[in-house]
């Protein structure tokens, strides 16, 4: 079935149905929604709503704690950005990045990480780099989806407070649809002490 919307002057919209069997409902948002906004699934099955491409959560100061989780995240994003704005911690622990589906998930990485004073591999997380208490860390960690709940991990960190890089890499299957992130100290007990961190999906 073909559906034509005819413009005012000219030109037409195309509306084409599939051959299938049965009815389909298509549900179109109630409101005209607002600039650079798509219109993507909704919640409810055959709804459509308005929502940005990349969506960002809310930032959090990094300044207590040995954890920072972000929860809730959807089932159809496909990439998360990890972001760390001036984030520095209590001791020489190294900062990891977990993902999980239902709880935080430690083990099945497969991580490595490389900078100008420290390297090594990980199988608990993906790593963060460097390990100086006064270490200041501003970049971002990247996890992109390849499907089946395969995630893989890209990083670039500067450490402003040494004038360096570090870079990191891995890859980590979870054991259903990845709906949270949390950013910790590898050692549990060394504490964040300053800047923010966020993340944007899409």
């Amino acid at each position: 079935m073909t559906l034509r919307l005819n413009g005012n002057t000219s030109g037409y919209t195309e509306i084409d149905a599939p051959a299938v069997a049965g009815s389909n409902t298509l549900t179109l948002p109630t409101s005209s929604g607002s600039n650079y906004k798509m219109i993507r699934n909704g919640a409810t099955a055959g709804s459509l709503e308005f929502a940005d491409n990349i969506t960002s959560g809310t930032a959090v100061a990094s300044t207590s704690g040995t954890s920072i989780d972000f929860t809730s995240i959807p089932s159809w994003v496909k990439r998360i950005t990890v972001m760390f704005n001036g984030v520095s911690t209590s001791g020489t622990a190294f900062i990891w990045v977990q993902i999980g589906s239902g709880s935080v998930e430690t083990s099945g990485y497969n991580s490595v990480f490389q900078g100008s004073t420290s390297s090594g591999t990980a199988t608990a997380s993906f790593v963060v780099g460097s390990s100086a208490a006064a270490d200041v860390r501003c970049g971002t960690v990247v996890l992109s989806t390849m499907g089946s709940n395969l995630w893989v991990a890209s990083s670039v960190i500067g450490i402003t407070s040494a004038t360096l890089t570090q870079q990191g890499g891995g890859a980590k299957t979870t054991s259903g649809v990845l709906d949270r992130i949390r950013i910790t100290t590898s050692n549990g007990t060394d504490t964040f002490d300053a800047g923010s961190i966020n993340i944007l999906y899409e």
